[in-house]
């Protein structure tokens, strides 16, 4: 594929916001006819979008992380699947950027200017806990490597021309092999059957002896072992996603207010528009938006702030203001596309229209991580300095 190369901030931001609207219109019939948007992802591709993160060395745009957050609460604004299917890029175009020698470095970067997309191959099912990963990165005599295990959840795989396995050697320790799509061995299927988020493909992948050789593995335990930023810019991409749910979902309903609501006849208004408790309501939902998007730009700046200056408090801090972007954009996305309906009344559930489709991407792209914790660790940071753990979900 040839892409276009994106050189600024400013170019990218133009490009996402032309995109979503794209992408926007044909969001409800995708989502109703599970037709999944190979042809949207191949427009994502040549548009250069995905290739922002690569260093300027390499020929890259660079974005700052309040950019790339801009980016995908735009793309989440107009179809939360869609968003949904690079987030893993981005944080597999990170792992490169931290533990790929230099050779990697240059080979990746330039499949990602050149329009490639990874995927991931990352949960598991029936584990004790989603930190318990099975697949096995077995050492041959020649020094390459076997890949044996089936993964779940494998947002991006089905339509990926890499990727990216998270795997235990046999040490014990985290490893990523970047492995072609048609690489002998790997199988992906499309069995995601959820409520929401219906046209990521999230299915299953099943690794069968695939090989696998050894400049195409990344010591990804190495990752976590100093200051890092690996899971701030992960959970900071999955807030802007519950962000433009939540904005896409009050502007829908306000539209729908607008032209098609009547006024309760108890309210005296002419126009549902008048009504005073409609008025309130609207109130108060934009509040929740506004409040979202205010601390996901805080996150996201707290990141670009850490990156500059790397440390054990500095990653801390983003932790922690991600984190708190995090739950905030959770609840904002499941409260304002649960209230669509109630403040559009009865004929927005129409299963025609199907606006449920808001809250059903918000209640199911929330559950990747429980609010409750971030909270915790919230709460720990505050009352006695305890800095967050260095793990991927924070």
């Amino acid at each position: 594929m040839t892409a276009h190369v994106i050189t600024d901030e400013a170019e990218a931001l133009a490009v996402a916001a032309a995109l979503a609207e794209e992408f926007r219109a044909g969001a409800a019939e995708r989502d109703a006819e599970r037709r999944l948007p190979r042809a949207e992802l191949d427009r994502l591709s040549a548009s250069g979008l995905l290739a922002v993160t690569v260093p300027a060395e390499y020929g890259g745009a660079d974005v700052s992380a309040l950019t790339l957050a801009e980016i995908f609460r735009l793309l989440g604004s107009a179809d939360a699947s869609l968003a949904q299917i690079p987030q893993s890029h981005f944080v597999y175009v990170n792992v490169i950027r931290r533990q790929g020698t230099e050779e990697q470095r240059k080979f990746f970067f330039a499949e990602l200017l050149t329009g490639g997309r990874l995927g991931n191959a990352q949960s598991e099912a029936g584990t004790k806990h989603v930190q318990d990963i099975r697949t096995r990165l077995e050492r041959t005599t020649d020094g390459s490597y076997v890949l044996r295990g089936i993964k779940h959840y494998s947002t991006g795989a089905l339509f990926a021309d890499w990727i990216p396995v998270l795997a235990r050697a046999e040490d014990g320790n985290l490893h990523v092999a970047y492995v072609p799509r048609d690489a002998p061995g790997l199988t992906v299927v499309d069995d995601w059957d959820g409520m929401g988020q219906r046209t990521t493909a999230s299915g299953t992948v099943r690794l069968d002896g695939v090989p696998v050789p050894a400049d195409r593995v990344l010591p990804h335990h190495l990752t976590f072992q100093g200051p890092q930023l690996h899971g701030a810019v992960a959970q900071l991409l999955h807030a802007a996603i519950d962000v433009g749910i939540a904005g896409a979902a009050l502007a829908e309903a306000a539209e729908f207010v607008r032209t098609k609501s009547r006024p309760w006849f108890e309210s005296g208004a002419e126009t549902a528009t008048e009504d005073p408790l409609l008025i309130q309501r609207f109130g108060e939902l934009a509040l929740q938006v506004r409040t979202s998007e205010a601390l996901l730009r805080e996150g996201a700046r707290a990141v670009d702030a850490a990156g500059a200056r790397l440390t054990d408090e500095s990653a801390a801090e983003a932790s922690i203001a991600v984190a708190a972007a995090k739950v905030r954009a959770a609840e904002a996305a499941v409260a304002v596309a649960g209230a669509l309906f109630e403040v559009s009344g009865t004929r927005s559930a129409l299963n025609s229209l199907n606006l449920h489709r808001y809250w059903r991407d918000a209640r199911t792209h929330t559950l990747h991580d429980p609010p409750r914790w971030k909270i915790q660790h919230i709460g720990r940071y505050v009352l006695s300095g305890t800095l967050p753990p260095r793990h991927g979900l924070l």
